[in-house]
């Protein structure tokens, strides 16, 4: 049986984790000698802490805690009444429609809704002043073709 806490000896790469380290040969005549990039690391440290920044999870929280709290107690309200309220629920509305139903697919429809919601407001209202951060500490991605 293998055993995974002692994995059978392979490559360098399983033993250490690490690729090995081939020695560089010299450079071609004219090329100057390669220089490994450092990148500079934003401080995250910083950009938490900056006003901006606060600003941001202040009007995320603001939007996304309520709306969460209200499509719970949304969707408590219908397990208590299909768990305690029978004869509401089995009222007929239309047809062979009843309340149970009509209330169910609610669920799926303010879900999509939520969905909806979010989506408009984290474009018009989050997404810009992410943007402006990203720009700020150094973190803009280039556009991918």
């Amino acid at each position: 049986m293998y055993d995974v806490a002692r994995p059978s000896p392979g490559n360098a790469l399983e033993e250490t984790g690490r690729i090995p380290v081939l020695p560089a040969g010299p450079a071609p005549a004219g090329v100057p000698p390669r220089r490994p990039a450092t990148p500079a690391e934003p401080d995250y440290t910083a950009i938490q802490a900056s006003p901006e920044f606060v600003a941001l999870r202040r009007r995320f929280r603001g939007f996304v805690f309520p709306l969460s709290f209200a499509f719970f107690a949304w969707y408590m309200t219908y397990v208590l009444l299909a768990a305690y309220a029978h004869d509401f629920m089995s009222r007929k509305v239309f047809g062979q429609v009843n309340v149970a139903i009509l209330l169910g697919l609610g669920q799926f429809a303010s879900t999509a809704l939520i969905t909806w919601l979010y989506l408009r407001y984290a474009r018009r209202q989050l997404d810009p002043r992410v943007a402006e951060l990203r720009a700020r500490a150094g973190l803009v991605e280039e556009k991918r073709r």
